[in-house]
């Protein structure tokens, strides 16, 4: 069985050597999607049975390990000595530094690789994360999935 919980954030970010618009500083409404696999529980009694995983605990997890340090941040890439500079200079600035650029395909993989030993096997039912779906806008997002190179990594 497969189920998905979505999360929203809102971030900034910059695509240094983007060949348009977005090599300028600029912020998204982001929306994460985490697709998890698993048996259904059935054990009488135990507040998750009949469910996969419980979606207030999915949400946990990610808002603990992801989204509360993402939310209302500038994903920097940490090689954007321009940008890491000028954010420096903001007392208090929420900044996160990445080891990768921050598209969407990164951020995907990144968030992959963040939550992917947090849910793995929480409630002994072969739990596993399977996919993180990253929407950049509403029409355009990057899917990290289980089994496949997730890319950089970032921090």
């Amino acid at each position: 069985m497969r189920i998905t919980r979505r999360l929203e954030f809102d971030a900034g970010h910059r695509i240094p050597d983007h060949a348009s618009q977005c090599r300028h500083l600029h912020g998204h409404r982001y929306a994460i999607e985490i697709t998890l696999s698993g048996e259904v529980i059935e054990s009488a009694g135990a507040a998750a049975n009949g469910m996969v995983m419980d979606f207030g605990d999915i949400k946990a997890i990610a808002n603990k390990h992801l989204v509360e340090a993402w939310d209302h941040a500038f994903l920097a890439y940490r090689h954007d000595e321009t940008v890491v500079r000028m954010l420096s200079t903001l007392p208090g600035h929420k900044t996160v530094l990445l080891e990768a650029v921050p598209t969407a395909e990164n951020l995907a993989a990144i968030a992959f690789e963040t939550l992917d030993p947090l849910y793995m096997d929480t409630y002994g039912n072969s739990l596993r994360l399977e996919r993180i779906r990253l929407y950049e806008t509403p029409n355009c997002w990057a899917d990290a999935l289980r089994n496949e190179n997730q890319g950089s990594s970032g921090g």
